[in-house]
């Protein structure tokens, strides 16, 4: 999606809102961000067996972001390795 739709998808924290996700976006790239799409991604729940019998589990759940940029706008993520 980067490069032919100019979205980028950031995993943030749940209690973000998207002023707050924006303005980060901003001061840590630099650019311009047009939207802002946001989820929340439920975690699933896990079994395994082991000898001592089924051990139920679950993953953790998260909130992502996808963001728009403004046209001609693109985030370098490999600049700084």
């Amino acid at each position: 999606m980067g490069e032919k739709l100019n979205r980028y998808g950031f995993r943030v924290d749940k209690k973000a809102n998207k002023l707050q996700i924006k303005r980060a976006i901003m001061d840590l790239y630099g650019v311009d961000v047009v939207e802002i799409n946001t989820m929340v991604v439920t975690g699933k729940s896990k079994t395994r067996y082991s000898k001592t019998g089924f051990i139920a589990g679950r993953s953790s759940s998260y909130k992502k972001a996808i963001i728009t940029l403004a046209q001609g706008e693109t985030i370098d993520f490999y600049s700084n390795i």
